[in-house]
C-alpha cells in the first residue's frame, strides 16, 4: 500500500492541509502531486467563489454548488495533459464538506485547476445533475486542518463567480 500523502496549501489568508486518497483516486492523486512536486502550484490563486448567490451564471449549471476554485485556470501556458476521469462511482469519494475535486469541462479534460467543497454537494457526484453527463467530478482528497481558513477564503465571494480580487497561493507543498 502506498504512503498516503500530505500537502499543505498556502494563501495569503492562512494554511490548508489535505490528505490525498492515492489508493482510491490514484490517476488523480498523482496527476495533482505532479503540479506540486513541479512547484506549478506556486503562485497561483484561488480565481473562484460560487456561492448560491452567483452560482448559475455558466451555461452548463443545472445545479448551484458552493465551491471555492483554485489553481491554473483554463488556458494557462503551464497546464499538462488532461487526465482519465474517476468518477465517484469509481472511487466512492464523495463531494461532502472540505472534500478536494478536479475540475473539468468534459471527461478527461481535468488538469491544474481544482475546487474544494464548501458543504456537502451530491450534484458533483456521479449521477449529480451539475453536468448534463452526470458523470460528476473527480474527488481525491479531504481537508484535514484549516477549515476556518477555508470559511474566511469563502467569505471573499463577489457578485460574479470568476473574482476580481483574487487570493494569491503562496505554494502547495508536501509534508
Amino acid at each position: 500500500m502506498n504512503k498516503t500523502p500530505h500537502v499543505l496549501i498556502e494563501t495569503s489568508l492562512g494554511n490548508i492541509t489535505l490528505e490525498l486518497f492515492l489508493d482510491k483516486a490514484p490517476i488523480t492523486v498523482k496527476n495533482f502531486l505532479k503540479y506540486v512536486d513541479n512547484n506549478l502550484f506556486n503562485g497561483s490563486s484561488i480565481f473562484r467563489i460560487v456561492t448560491d448567490e452567483n452560482a448559475g451564471q455558466a451555461e452548463d449549471a443545472n445545479a448551484k454548488i458552493n465551491v471555492i476554485q483554485a489553481g491554473l485556470p483554463p488556458e494557462h501556458p503551464k497546464l499538462l495533459a488532461g487526465i482519465v476521469h474517476e468518477s465517484t462511482r469509481e472511487t466512492g469519494i464523495k463531494h461532502l464538506d472540505g472534500t478536494i475535486s478536479m475540475a473539468r469541462f468534459e471527461p478527461g479534460t481535468a488538469d491544474g485547476s481544482f475546487f474544494i467543497c464548501i458543504n456537502d454537494q451530491p450534484e458533483l457526484n456521479y449521477g449529480g445533475k451539475r453536468y448534463d453527463d452526470g458523470l460528476g467530478f473527480a474527488a481525491f482528497g479531504q481537508i484535514t486542518q484549516g477549515r476556518e481558513i477555508l470559511e474566511k477564503i469563502y467569505q471573499k465571494a463577489e457578485k460574479q463567480e470568476y473574482l476580481n480580487n483574487q487570493i494569491s497561493i503562496d505554494s502547495i507543498k508536501r509534508y
